[in-house]
């Protein structure tokens, strides 16, 4: 299934083969091109900056700046807002993916995903959706959560939100889904979507991603 327009992506991987592999696959898609392409951190964040793409799949390791200060980068440049940032872990619970989603990742993938779900997950996440599933946000918080070095950074903006929303926030960062959230709080699906949507406003979250940072950093989850 299509997204009925082209989307771009640039490749950041300091393997050619994997490169390679990516490019060949993407370019199969009718909506879908690759925009560039970088061996390393500061290519990377050039090639998004010149071609502004939908999307960008970032490997973590990379020489020069990693994958995760490269996203800093994009993700604080105003010029690229529209662009969101893939990236691409050997394992699924990463020591740097809560790192990555801090910076401003909309989700991660682990290299051995399937290539339909690639594409898949591209194609959702240049819509606007963040790629971090309930399942996966548990974990991650879970793994993070246990930091002995973990200092609360309360979001300026906290006490904007009524406590309603201060409440589905904290959910979100639980890992629960709308239809969740509605179940907990004995709400409708589209009266939780909506608090989670004014809570990214109040926010500024960039995406549902950016929101479970907000909440883990903020203390709204143990």
């Amino acid at each position: 299934m299509t997204t009925g327009r082209t989307i771009s992506v640039v490749i950041a991987d300091d393997q050619d083969l994997v490169r390679l592999g990516l490019r060949t696959l993407l370019t199969s898609e009718d909506d879908m091109l690759v925009a560039g392409e970088a061996a390393d951190g500061l290519a990377a964040v050039e090639q998004t900056r010149t071609h502004r793409p939908d999307v960008v799949l970032m490997d973590v390791r990379m020489p020069g700046i990693d994958g995760i200060e490269a996203t800093r980068r994009i993700a604080a440049d105003p010029a690229l807002t529209a662009t969101r940032v893939i990236v691409l872990t050997t394992f699924e619970i990463d020591a740097y993916v809560f790192d990555a989603l801090r910076h401003g990742a909309s989700g991660f993938l682990i290299k051995d995903t399937k290539p339909a779900e690639l594409v898949r997950a591209i194609r959702l996440v240049a819509a606007g959706e963040a790629l971090l599933s309930p399942s996966v946000t548990r974990r991650v918080v879970r793994e993070f959560a246990s930091r002995p070095t973990r200092v609360l950074r309360p979001h300026p903006r906290l006490d904007a939100l009524t406590d309603r929303e201060r409440e589905v926030v904290s959910l979100v960062g639980e890992g629960l889904s709308n239809e969740e959230i509605a179940a907990r709080l004995v709400l409708s699906p589209a009266t939780a979507r909506t608090h989670v949507s004014r809570a990214m406003v109040k926010l500024t979250a960039r995406d549902r991603a950016q929101l479970v940072v907000f909440a883990y950093q903020s203390g709204l989850v143990d």
